[in-house]
């Protein structure tokens, strides 16, 4: 063999392994990646049921329910337009309430409710994840009465949607 051939025999199977590396990390990066989605996206059925995504919306008053002698909470996320049920079985963050900002993993079942792995709330008044509060300003501004303007200072408090 020719050192001329045996070159080009290195240089392609460096091709090759480079072209094989960069395949496999841009499988690993796209099965890691993980949406986000609101109610009024779900309700659309842009999500299959057993895809991995993050949900967030406001947690609905009135809508937290605990089984007795276990963690499992049950809860509403809304973006005022949608509703998506919410199952957890683990510890609540300390932040965690009704008619606050929450953002959930998980995946959804085939009847249509959340299974949330991690249940992430807000972590003061004025914060709310950026993705959060554009989906609820397009909610607050679609349920908005004639005449009526919805500003963004309003969408963290769901007193001033009412």
């Amino acid at each position: 063999m020719t050192p001329r051939r045996r070159r080009l025999y290195w240089v392609l199977g460096i091709l090759v392994g480079v072209g094989l590396a960069g395949g496999l990390a841009l499988r690993a990066f796209q099965q890691n990646v993980m949406f986000y989605f609101d109610p009024s996206r779900i309700a659309a059925g842009e999500v299959r049921p057993g895809q991995r995504f993050r949900l967030g919306g406001m947690v609905q008053q009135g809508s937290l329910q605990r089984t007795p002698g276990s963690l499992e909470v049950r809860f509403v996320v809304t973006d005022f337009r949608h509703q998506v049920p919410v199952r957890y079985a683990n510890v609540l963050p300390d932040l965690f309430r009704e008619g606050a900002g929450v953002v959930a993993h998980g995946r959804l079942d085939a009847g249509g409710t959340f299974i949330a792995d991690e249940v992430l709330a807000k972590h003061d008044e004025k914060y709310m994840p950026p993705e959060v509060a554009r989906s609820l300003r397009a909610g607050q501004s679609a349920s908005a009465t004639p005449g009526q303007v919805a500003t963004p200072g309003q969408v963290a408090t769901p007193a001033a949607v009412r």
